[in-house]
Order: C-alpha cells, then sequence, then structure tokens
C-alpha cells in the first residue's frame, strides 16, 4: 500500500484510509469477530490510517475500533488514530472550549489510548465559524500541547469554511483538513481549493468517494441529502457499468486515488471483504491503472450534474 505525506505533519499515511462509522454499527450490526477480522486484515494489506468520532454510533466506533487495535496487538507506532470533537449523537454539537477539552479525554478512554494522532473539530458548518476561530481552536491548541493530540483538523461540507478559518487564525494552528463528497467521479470542487492548502502547509484528507452511497449498485439510503437529478444521474452510471459487467465502485475508488495531492482517501469498512476489495482496487490502479474508457463513459454520464451538492450547516453571518 502506498504512503503519502500528510501536509506538513510528517506523518505518511496509507493512500486508503479506513473509516471506522461502519464500526458503530451505523450500517447495520457488525459483530466483533467480524470488526476486529477487518481491522486485522487492513493493517496486514498496508492500511495505517484509522478514522473514528464520538458521533458515530453514539460513541460505539471509537470503543469498538479501540477494541480492534487492541486484539490487533499492532505497536502504536505503526497506526496513525484520527478522532473528532464537537459532534455528539445525543448533544447535538458543541464547540466550546469545556466541552472539547472534555471530549478528548472521553475518547482516549474509549479508544485505550494515551493519545491519538490527529483531532478534528467534526463537521463546524453547524456552529457560527467565528466560534471555532476563537474558541475550538485555541481549545485545541491547549491539547496538542498537552500531549493528547498530534496534530488538529477541522472537517465539513462546505468548502467555503477552509479558507474562512485558515485566513483567521496564526499559521500551523490547524495542520490537516477532511472534506467528504468532493472528490470523486461526480463532484471534483477539492481540486480548485488544493493549491490554497498546499500554501498554508495544510495536509489534505478526502472522504467519501462513493459519495455516502451514492455511486454504488445499491444506492444512496433513503436519507440521502443529494438533490434527485444527482441521485438519478449516479443511479445511471452505476447502471450503466452494471450492464458492462464493471463495478461503478471499483472505478468510483480508483479515480478518488489518482491524485496524490490528496494524501489519503477515506472509505467506510466494517468487513474483511471489503477491505480486500478497496485495498485490490489501489493496487490495481496502481499496477495497470484505471479503465480509461469506463472513466470517460461514466464521466459524460455525469457531467450534466458534475460538482452539484447539497447544503449543509447554519446560516453564516
Amino acid at each position: 500500500m502506498e504512503l503519502r505525506e500528510l501536509g506538513g505533519t510528517g506523518l505518511r499515511v496509507s493512500a486508503v484510509g479506513f473509516g471506522a462509522s461502519p464500526l458503530g454499527n451505523v450500517f447495520g450490526d457488525v459483530p466483533r469477530d467480524t470488526a476486529r477480522a477487518a481491522v486485522r486484515r487492513a493493517l496486514d494489506l498496508g492500511i495505517n490510517f484509522f478514522d473514528t468520532s464520538p458521533y458515530y454510533g453514539g460513541t460505539i466506533s471509537e470503543s469498538v475500533l479501540g477494541d480492534c487495535l487492541r486484539h490487533a496487538a499492532v505497536p502504536r507506532d505503526r497506526v496513525v488514530v484520527a478522532t473528532k470533537c464537537g459532534r455528539y449523537k445525543d448533544e447535538g454539537f458543541d464547540f466550546s472550549a469545556n466541552r472539547v477539552t472534555r471530549s478528548i479525554d472521553e475518547s482516549l478512554a474509549r479508544l485505550g489510548l494515551d493519545y491519538v494522532d490527529i483531532l478534528h473539530a467534526h463537521d463546524i458548518e453547524f456552529t457560527h465559524l467565528e466560534q471555532i476561530v476563537n474558541e475550538t481552536i485555541p481549545a485545541l491548541q491547549k491539547i496538542k500541547e498537552n500531549g493528547k493530540a498530534r496534530f488538529i483538523g477541522i472537517t465539513g461540507l462546505p468548502l467555503s469554511i477552509y479558507p474562512y478559518v485558515l485566513d483567521r487564525v496564526a499559521p500551523g494552528s490547524v495542520d490537516v483538513i477532511l472534506s467528504y463528497c468532493h472528490y470523486g467521479i461526480n463532484d471534483t470542487s477539492l481540486v480548485d481549493l488544493l493549491p490554497y492548502l498546499k500554501s498554508k502547509g495544510v495536509g489534505v484528507i478526502s472522504a467519501s468517494p462513493l459519495s455516502m452511497g451514492l455511486l454504488t449498485d445499491n444506492g444512496p439510503p433513503e436519507w440521502h441529502p443529494a438533490p434527485e437529478e444527482l441521485k438519478s444521474a449516479c443511479k445511471a452510471a452505476a447502471d450503466h457499468c452494471r450492464k458492462k459487467g464493471k463495478s461503478i465502485t471499483k472505478l468510483a475508488m480508483q479515480y478518488s486515488l489518482m491524485n496524490n495531492e490528496i494524501s489519503t482517501v477515506l472509505v467506510g469498512m466494517n468487513s474483511l471483504e471489503q477491505v480486500e476489495e478497496n485495498v485490490a482496487a489501489a493496487l490495481e490502479l496502481s499496477t495497470s491503472g484505471i479503465d480509461e474508457e469506463l472513466m470517460r463513459e461514466v464521466e459524460a454520464i455525469l457531467e450534466p450534474v458534475k460538482n452539484l451538492t447539497w447544503p449543509s450547516g447554519i446560516q453564516q453571518a
């Protein structure tokens, strides 16, 4: 598995990252031995980046990931573990200094770790961004100084949140960003922001290469917020691939991995089979490349909805 530098952190992360939200039973119950086998297989195949949050499954994802890493008996310096703060299943959003400071202690206890490699403020568009600038990031800096997180990041859907925050904090205050649903075969809008992020020395993590289920044979869950025209175009693209005996999921995964400016592509996994499928797609890409013909055909189907997204968060002043 290819390792890529993550901004200026000095961390080298696997091109495919293990998204642990499904370990929180978010998409159905995952037996513990299944979860352990998935994490063990990921480690064996060279995945070293694991991402979770107290929000996923109402803290279950963190606890299960911690158990899986302990069960695998992996040396701490062999893995890069990221979690988040500010978004909670029962409490909603709370980015106050007090809450995020308590949050990291709770997360470390669930994970069974002394520190996380990255602590993100989770979905910051759901509060006034001035709070993130003036209160949350200074609190995260203190957590970093105390050794409970090595690096700090911010996450969210609207790309406008990143320059807003990064232009208002001291250089080096934010080490990484985690963007989702903005670098895939249907939406590449993150690309326009990459030179800016690079100029700020900020590492880039991209999540949800399958656009939260849009780019799958089964299609998105009912609650998916995408507009209908985007859903139907993605369904047409998936149908086209299936008729050709190909997989939209593999194509989408490979497409997302093609940009080396993006350090790691996070994809949710909850079984050994999913881990093997994603790693196989990455290895095939590095040895024989993407199916160019299929890629062009799918891009043509998705062209009318290219970069179409959906609203997320509160109205910013």
